[in-house]
């Protein structure tokens, strides 16, 4: 018998529309340094936006100014009305949290992606897995390696220069460092929940050709062997934490280990 209160929790669609949302708000706001890559597009989608770039470049070439590109999570905010940020927990041996610092969001938001290294479960992990907190198993024994250090981190660098296709990146590296070009992908220092109740829960879901060749870069997800002749390789697994109640700002999430599939 699991108790109403915490059974899994059905939340809404539209998980991938959301994150293509703020795929394309980081795109369009560092415009400028993606027309090289607008260049090589055999259909280019943002005809319009280029061509006010052009002209915004020659403006302000000629009065010596610099192009003023927003920070991610401002754009977060102006694109869904919350920021979130990852800090020092209380205690320190509670490790990093994860909280809103502007704005609120409602019930069924998505508000974070677990960055990860993708293992099917065939594949090699055990080294990787020695003293790895970061491992999180999904329902069908697929497990995602958001580790930030040691061999996991080499792991995915490589795995990120593999996938590389010319100036496109299949994925995105910036979640390694401190400069996220990506301000949702912090959902694997969420803390989970002890005394407190959780207010957000893990769902499931394979994206499978969904996201187009410029806005990949964003995404903080890669598989650990891109077999082509595999049915399995075509899909790959993402992470994501959805609220279940409505949060306001400085409320950390706390999760709890029921997970939603989609």
């Amino acid at each position: 018998y699991v108790p109403e209160n915490s059974q899994d929790k059905i939340i809404s669609e539209g998980v991938l529309e959301t994150l293509l949302k703020i795929f394309k708000a980081l795109f369009i706001n560092d415009f400028s340094r993606q027309m090289c890559i607008l260049a090589l597009l055999p259909e280019i989608k943002y005809l319009e936006l280029l061509t006010v770039e052009r002209k915004r470049s020659k403006v302000n070439s000629c009065n010596y100014q610099s192009v003023l590109v927003l920070a991610g999570r401002k754009v977060l905010f102006n694109t869904l009305g919350f920021s979130i940020t990852q800090d020092q927990s209380f205690p320190m041996s509670a490790g990093t949290r994860v909280f809103i610092t502007k704005g609120f969001v409602l019930k069924g938001m998505v508000v974070s992606m677990y960055s990860d290294t993708v293992y099917r479960k065939h594949e090699p992990f055990f080294f990787q897995s020695l003293g790895n907190s970061f491992i999180f198993r999904c329902i069908d024994s697929i497990l995602i390696d958001g580790n930030d250090k040691g061999l996991s981190r080499s792991v995915y660098r490589s795995c990120s220069r593999r996938d590389q296709l010319g100036p496109f990146q299949m994925s995105d590296v910036s979640w390694l460092t401190a400069a996220l070009q990506n301000p949702l992908a912090v959902g694997q220092y969420v803390n989970s929940c002890s005394h407190e109740t959780a207010n957000v829960c893990y769902q499931e879901f394979d994206v499978l050709g969904y996201f187009s060749v410029e806005v990949k870069q964003y995404l903080p997800n890669i598989v650990y062997n891109h077999n082509i002749e595999s049915l399995d390789a075509v899909y790959l697994r993402c992470v994501v934490l959805v609220t279940l109640r409505r949060q306001a700002r400085r409320t950390t999430f706390f999760f709890n280990y029921y997970t939603v599939v989609n």
